[in-house]
C-alpha cells in the first residue's frame, strides 16, 4: 500500500505562487507515474499535471501550462507542483495520485491506483 499525503493549499490572491507537496510512504514510488487532478465544487476532477517514472517526462493541462511545474525527488518520496500566477479558475481541493506501471497516457484518472486526501487552494480576486 502506497499512501500519499499532500500539503501546501491555501487561500491567496490572484497572481500569487503556492507549492503543493505529495509525500509518499509505504512504497517507494522512484518507477511510478505521479500525477496532480484537482475538483472543483461542483465540477467533474480534471487532470492537472503528471511525471512519468520511466523517463521524468512532464505533461500539462492546456490552461495550466506556462504557470505550473510537476517535479519529483524520488530520495524523498515526494513529488511537487509548483504554481505561479494563480488564477481564480485555479480554485480546486488538489489530489496527487500515483500509478504502479507507467503508461502512455497520464491523463486517465482511472489508471492510478493510489490517491491523497487532497488540498484546498483557494484563489480570491
Amino acid at each position: 500500500q502506497v499512501r500519499l499525503v499532500e500539503s501546501g493549499g491555501g487561500l491567496v490572491q490572484a497572481g500569487a505562487s503556492l507549492m503543493l507537496s505529495c509525500e509518499a510512504s509505504g512504497r517507494a514510488f522512484g518507477s511510478y507515474d505521479i500525477a496532480w487532478f484537482r475538483q472543483a465544487s461542483g465540477k467533474e476532477r480534471e487532470f492537472v499535471a503528471a511525471i512519468r517514472g520511466t523517463d521524468l517526462k512532464t505533461h500539462y493541462r492546456d490552461s495550466v501550462k506556462g504557470r505550473v511545474t510537476i517535479s519529483r525527488d524520488n530520495a524523498k518520496n515526494t513529488v511537487f507542483l509548483q504554481m505561479s500566477t494563480l488564477e481564480i479558475e485555479d480554485t480546486a481541493v488538489y489530489s496527487c495520485a500515483a500509478r504502479v506501471r507507467s503508461l502512455q497516457d497520464v491523463t486517465w484518472r482511472r489508471t492510478y491506483q493510489y490517491w491523497g486526501q487532497g488540498t484546498q487552494v483557494t484563489v480570491s480576486p
